[in-house]
């Protein structure tokens, strides 16, 4: 299967998001490749301090830039799982990802600027569906506050509910320290014992793969 993490904007957990779950993916012996398509090689430099330590299961790593359909179709042919992360912008890369993917993730944070840029990636995906028919598109709240009293993440939540190409995720990933020092190191969630931060991570697998046996 192709996973893309995608969007409009940047700084909403695009990367953080596909790194950790290539992670819970090598840990669950599956062959997994990150294709890193953003020219700021957020993924592809997790890639390089992972794979320096001996003791974490590896993951693989490609870059492509412009069109990438025919890389990322031809590395779906040779890997069990591949993950696109994209760039926080409506480029050639993520069009034609999302043209290649069977599903798309749009990570967006809970605020309003981030919520208006996801009318457009609305139309986006529409527009590839004319070509992919089969691609799912969910949408889902990344960096959401950790104190319950706020409620940005529930207002958020009540808006994309008029975005008709994207369902909602029903996981909500917080802004937890753990992530950044996660990425920092190399490391997936699950490597860093953090039960909380562990449990979004492995939720969102399970809705994305399924339980692993």
């Amino acid at each position: 299967m192709i996973l893309l993490f995608g969007g409009e904007k940047g700084g909403t957990g695009k990367s953080t998001l596909a790194v950790n779950l290539a992670a819970w993916l090598a840990k669950n012996k599956v062959d997994v490749i990150l294709v890193d398509t953003d020219r700021q090689r957020t993924a592809s430099h997790w890639v390089d301090r992972r794979n320096h330590v001996e003791s974490l299961p590896v993951v693989h790593c490609a870059e492509k830039y412009g069109n990438v359909f025919e890389t990322v179709r031809d590395l779906a042919k040779r890997y069990g799982q591949v993950i696109v992360d994209a760039g926080g912008r409506d480029s050639e890369e993520l069009r034609t990802a999302l043209v290649a993917a069977h599903q798309v993730y749009c990570p967006l944070k809970a605020s309003q600027p981030d919520l208006e840029t996801s009318v457009h990636m609305n139309e986006l995906v529409k527009l590839a569906r004319s070509m992919n028919p089969i691609l799912q598109a969910r949408a889902v709240i990344s960096m959401g506050p950790t104190n319950p009293v706020i409620t940005e993440t529930q207002e958020a939540l009540q808006i994309l509910t008029e975005l008709p190409e994207l369902t909602l995720s029903k996981v909500v990933i917080r802004d937890r320290k753990v992530y950044r020092d996660a990425m920092a190191e190399g490391r997936g969630i699950a490597e860093m014992n953090n039960a909380k931060a562990t449990a979004e991570i492995e939720a969102l697998a399970n809705e994305i793969y399924g339980k692993m046996p």
